[in-house]
């Protein structure tokens, strides 16, 4: 679905307000902020009242208005728009706007609401909490995300043609948990016109240097996660989805992360790629675990599993050996138990806090940077590794659980005292009555 401008352009001094009108959309609480994009979690109403929550990526207006960009940016799009399947987030709408005469707008799209959190949120929350992640949640996980990724890799268009999609940026940011158990990969595609934002933003900068026989290949994606051959900027296939879903997998079982350091450190490491041997830490069939992870890891692509189906298959004889298969059910039990009630709380409080003072002004958020480096278990009682990019200690904010804002509570606090005034009435009444 592509969308058509919308004359309810807002004014530029509404900007940085919300809840503000975009289009369709009532964008009412700012959830990331990134070199590519914001983004709001959004409702969108139907002419006849229907409501749904939706979560609107707004590109920023200097790439809207770039023209490689914005071409590279609507192909991925499109072609990732037409990808239907249980583990990947919905692409629901994607357009340009609102736009005025003398304005094309910007560009956006809009994606599935997935009520949880994303995987980096999970083990950050658990961390905090000091709460171990089972070891079959995380097989379950990496399971589900590899189900995902080897459908999109066998898509083919309306003549029989592969797509060649490869999604270049699986890692936890990418990976939504629902609160049903439901395990999402988001953001197919987009990482290749990430690399065109930040070209973008060299060049408007004027730092961009020449290229010359000593320029460094282009990659993108998060170092953190990256094959060996997307680290030295060759061409892809999907062997390198399998080898960032591996790495997941990998640092959820050792408890840990698998590169540290700064960008530049860690992308020299992606790209040497010598992997460390799983740590025994207990785990039922460990070398069967670590022997299905070397292969997954090899450095040379063509030792690698060939396809997200032959991991899968591997990863299920090992699940039913050491009886550790998991259900949707049980994962989503475990997620509701440690992280719903404040999640959906905050949530329904934003959405209430709109409706009540649609005219308040957006709340100032400290919105870490969406590649922001994930804490694990280990680390909990300690501050994250340094990076130029590490966020406040902390758990960070998730693309699917807006922080935590204390302009709603005073519409609460009226609430209750109103509430309290009616049940005070009540009683008074009914003791009278009697």
């Amino acid at each position: 679905m592509v969308s058509n401008a919308d004359p309810r352009a807002p004014r530029a001094s509404d900007e940085g307000r919300l809840p503000r009108r975009f289009g369709a959309y009532q964008l009412f609480t700012e959830i990331g902020r990134g070199g590519m994009a914001s983004i709001y979690l959004a409702r969108l109403e139907s002419e006849l009242g229907a409501e749904r929550l939706v979560v609107v990526k707004q590109i920023h207006r200097t790439l809207s208005l770039d023209a490689t960009f914005a071409t590279q940016f609507i192909e991925e799009a499109k072609l990732c728009a037409g990808l239907r399947h249980a583990n990947i987030a919905q692409v629901v709408d994607l357009g340009r706007g609102p736009a005025s005469a003398d304005d094309p707008g910007v560009l956006f799209m809009a994606m599935e609401y997935v009520e949880g959190l994303d995987l980096q949120k999970l083990l950050r929350g658990l961390a905090k909490k000091r709460i171990p992640l089972p070891p079959q949640f995380a097989l379950h996980i990496v399971r589900e995300v590899l189900t995902g990724l080897d459908f999109a890799h066998r898509a083919r268009d309306g003549e029989g043609r592969s797509l060649g999609i490869v999604h270049r940026d699986v890692s936890p940011s990418n990976v939504l948990l629902s609160f049903e158990g439901e395990v999402k990969l988001c953001d197919f595609g987009i990482a290749r016109a990430f690399g065109r934002a930040e070209e973008v933003s060299a060049e408007s900068s004027g730092s961009r240097a020449a290229a010359g026989d000593d320029a460094e290949p282009r990659v993108v994606g998060k170092s953190a996660y990256m094959s060996p051959e997307q680290a030295r900027g060759e061409a892809l296939d999907a062997r390198a989805d399998v080898f960032a879903a591996a790495i997941m997998l990998y640092e959820m079982c050792a408890g840990r992360r698998l590169y540290k350091g700064t960008e530049r450190e860690m992308l020299e490491l992606a790209r040497r790629a010598e992997i460390p041997p799983l740590p025994d830490l207990g785990l039922p069939g460990h070398a069967s675990l670590a022997a299905l992870l070397d292969r997954a890891l090899a450095p040379d692509r063509e030792a690698r599993f060939e396809s997200a189906k032959a991991m899968i298959d591997e990863l299920d004889a090992y699940l039913i050996a050491h009886r550790m298969m998991s259900s949707q059910l049980r994962f989503a039990a475990f997620l509701t138990d440690h992280f719903a009630d404040e999640i959906v709380h905050e949530r329904r409080a934003r959405e209430l806090a709109a409706r009540l003072e649609p005219s308040a002004p957006a709340p100032a958020l400290a919105v870490p940077d969406p590649e922001a480096e994930l804490a694990y278990a280990r680390d909990a009682a300690g501050p994250p590794p340094s990076s130029p990019r590490a966020p406040p200690e902390g758990p960070a904010p998730s693309a699917l659980a807006p922080p935590r804002a204390e302009g709603i509570r005073p519409a609460y606090a009226r609430a209750l005292i109103a509430a309290i005034v009616l049940v005070a009435v009540g009683a008074t009444l009914y003791l009278a009555l009697r």
